[in-house]
C-alpha cells in the first residue's frame, strides 16, 4: 500500500486532490486493480478524493484532544471560517476536516493546516493563526 500512498500524494500534490482518472492510472501504473487503489485512497483521511480549499485545517478530536476542549476549538474554527465540517469555504481557502488522532497528544488540543500541526490551542491562538494563513494565501497570489 505504500507505493499506492507515495502515487495518490504525488497526484494530490499536483492537483490538490486525487480525481477519478488519478485512481485509474496508479492502478494502471502500479498493476493493481483500481478498487485496490480506491479502497487506500478512502481509507487515509489525508488523501482527498474530492476538491478542497488551498488550506485543510485537520481538526483533532482524539480522546486527548476532546478532554481538553477540542470540541470548543472546533465550534469557534466552524464560527470563524463559516462553515461546518467536511465543508471548504466559499472564497476556496480552507476545508474544515475532523480527524482521528495528529500524534500531539501532549499538545492538545490540535489541528493541522497541511502538514503544520498547532497545538495547545486557544481561540486567540486560532485566530493569529487563521490571520496568517490568510496573508500567506493572499501572497501567493
Amino acid at each position: 500500500h505504500e507505493l499506492i500512498v507515495d502515487r495518490l500524494r504525488a497526484i494530490q500534490s499536483h492537483h490538490g486532490w486525487v480525481h477519478d482518472e488519478g485512481v485509474l492510472l496508479t492502478a494502471e501504473t502500479l498493476g493493481v486493480l483500481p478498487i485496490e487503489v480506491e479502497e487506500v485512497a478512502t481509507f487515509y483521511d489525508k488523501i482527498f478524493r474530492r476538491e478542497v480549499g488551498k488550506r485543510v485545517i485537520h481538526v483533532c478530536d482524539s480522546i486527548c484532544c476532546w478532554s481538553t476542549g477540542a470540541e470548543m476549538i472546533t465550534d469557534h474554527l466552524k464560527k470563524s471560517l463559516g462553515i461546518s465540517l467536511g465543508e471548504t469555504t466559499a472564497d476556496g481557502q480552507f476545508t474544515l476536516l475532523p480527524t482521528c488522532c495528529l500524534g500531539a497528544c501532549g499538545d492538545a488540543p490540535a489541528m493541522m493546516i497541511d502538514l503544520t500541526t498547532h497545538g495547545l490551542l486557544t481561540t486567540e491562538k486560532i485566530d493569529k493563526i487563521l490571520q496568517q494563513e490568510r496573508a500567506a494565501i493572499a501572497a501567493e497570489g
